[in-house]
């Protein structure tokens, strides 16, 4: 009984000032949501092994920098530490869910189209040019997924490691089907750029950055980070990338006039 109650109270402790509740899209999947700010919205995903306290702090800084945070919760529970148990026990779950691809090339997670579906809910509700989209480690591809939408006009691909880098193949692939991957060239050639952010030696990002040149030209702004670190925003946290962050949202989705 005593590591249930733990966990609640960790859990409202950490969300407590965040208005908890779900969305569910046409296809009748629902998830969890948590929400704050005011502003432009932007959907931040949190990585493995959850919505934990580095990221919920990440999330903060952009609240306070202007703007609605939604947090889907996708897997984990929210509050748990991020420690080798809980790692490992978000790693099993994705790699037996039917949701999220950890290991085939070429596909895209399903899971990405409730996200989708999410991100034109908040668009609709606040309106002004777009939303932002932020994933991370597990979830890094899933912004690359949501640009689909026209909605979705400031993606951020955080040290993107689905599927996962069993091999030089894998560790290349951008976790999208080849039709997916078409729309994200079309919308990035059309003037959509992606940000991404990565610690240089990070093995789990394999070559996608390489990938992500290629396949999007200028559209794609990439920055590295000395070392073999791996969580850009959270645990491992770089204030450059950051503001990088910031300051893309800023120049994405600052309503003109």
């Amino acid at each position: 009984m005593d590591k249930p109650v733990t966990l609640i109270i960790v859990r409202m402790g950490l969300l407590d000032d965040w208005t908890a509740g779900s969305h569910t899209s046409d296809a009748g999947v629902t998830y969890p949501t948590y929400r704050k700010g005011s502003g432009p919205g932007v959907v931040i995903i949190h990585e493995v092994p959850g919505i934990y306290h580095h990221v919920v702090a990440f999330a903060e800084e952009v609240v306070a920098a202007g703007y609605t945070v939604v947090l889907p919760e996708l897997f984990g529970t929210t509050g748990a530490r991020k420690n080798e148990w809980t790692m490992a026990k978000s790693i099993l779950k994705l790699c037996v869910s039917a949701e999220f691809n950890c290991l085939r090339r070429g596909r895209t997670s399903p899971v990405t189209a409730w996200l989708r579906s999410l991100a034109n809910a908040l668009h609709e509700e606040i309106g002004g040019p777009g939303v932002g989209a932020l994933g991370m480690c597990a979830t890094g591809n899933f912004a690359l997924a949501m640009m689909l939408e026209p909605s979705v006009i400031a993606p951020v691909v955080a040290q993107p490691s689905l599927p996962f880098a069993i091999s030089r193949k894998h560790g290349a692939d951008l976790n999208l089907s080849p039709e997916d991957l078409a729309v994200v060239k079309e919308r990035a050639a059309a003037g959509c750029q992606v940000l991404g952010l990565q610690y240089r030696d990070d093995f789990m990002v394999g070559t996608r950055f390489q990938t992500l040149g290629d396949e999007l030209g200028g559209a794609f702004i990439p920055y590295w980070f000395a070392g073999k670190g791996h969580s850009t925003l959270t645990t491992e946290r770089q204030q450059v990338a950051v503001d990088k962050v910031l300051e893309f949202f800023a120049d994405k989705l600052t309503p003109v006039g």
